[in-house]
């Protein structure tokens, strides 16, 4: 755990998230995802979608790749991004028209998935704690027994990158340093 700031009886820390959400199972997506190559991860999505037949169909062809990007093109609307990270399983993302109405730009929309998805799987996850000093001491002991320790105010997590996670840890540390300030 790092601290990041303090600020008068107040300090914030930012740590990694030792239980992060995956992304693709506990939130709703437009984009889907195909997992083609897959001997050491789980699929990323467990289920391919609309679109999985017709890989499981062109998957045995010696151009597939190309013949089933060009089919959900030109068949069902769709945009298709291949990934191939050399750590990680192959996959196909992709949007059908319907989530292609919602986005203004589905290149880019699916990369920023691709690298939300990368992120999580190699746990670059945060979440951040407020902290404030308190005094603690013991009733039975006399008073100059005491010690000073830390009492969490509130914390977040589930951010994912840790640029991203700092920034929001900051933005939501300005109240106590104000406070402090006062």
């Amino acid at each position: 755990m790092e601290i990041l700031e303090t600020a008068g009886r107040y300090r914030l820390r930012l740590s990694m998230d030792t239980e992060p959400a995956n992304p693709r199972r506990d939130y709703d997506h437009i984009s889907r995802v195909i997992t083609v190559e897959n001997e050491k991860y789980a699929d990323i999505d467990e289920n391919g979608g609309p679109l999985q037949y017709g890989w499981d169909y062109f998957s045995d062809h010696e151009n597939g790749d190309d013949l089933f990007i060009r089919w959900a093109r030109m068949a069902h609307g769709a945009v298709v991004v291949q990934d191939s990270p050399h750590d990680g399983a192959r996959s196909f993302w992709y949007l059908m028209p319907d989530g292609l109405k919602e986005v203004t730009d589905p290149l880019e929309f699916l990369a920023a998935e691709i690298r939300e998805y990368r992120a999580w799987a190699e746990g670059d996850v945060w979440g951040h704690i407020i902290e404030k000093s308190v005094r603690w001491q013991r009733c039975e002991t006399a008073e100059d027994e005491s010690m000073i320790t830390w009492e969490e105010v509130e914390s977040c997590w589930g951010y994912i990158g840790r640029e991203y996670a700092e920034r929001e840890a900051r933005e939501s540390f300005v109240p106590y340093k104000m406070e402090a300030q006062a």
